[in-house]
């Protein structure tokens, strides 16, 4: 699903709202939601699951291309943890 097709269902499943406050919602959920993973903080949605960043050290890489190494610096990468509610559902049929 993609962002468009977020705002598309929010907006069917609820007939009052106009579609433009269905965009700007969707927007501020994702804005709050960077801003608090940029600030370091963690975002924790019941049943769903769990936002953090994670710490990356610097490392050496290499070009795949032209196969020679390149610094790559240190940096934070953002991680989700299913919660408990998710898994449960995803393995429902196994």
């Amino acid at each position: 699903m993609i962002r468009s097709e977020l705002v598309q269902q929010l907006a069917a499943g609820n007939p009052e709202l106009a579609q433009r406050d269905v965009e700007a919602i969707v927007a501020t959920f994702f804005d709050e939601i960077t801003a608090r993973l940029a600030s370091n903080g963690r975002v924790e949605l019941r049943g769903f699951g769990a936002f953090s960043t994670r710490a990356r050290d610097a490392r050496v890489g290499r070009n795949p291309r032209t196969g020679e190494t390149v610094e790559v610096d240190a940096k934070r990468v953002p991680f989700f943890k299913p919660g408990k509610e998710m898994r449960v559902r995803l393995n429902v049929g196994e």
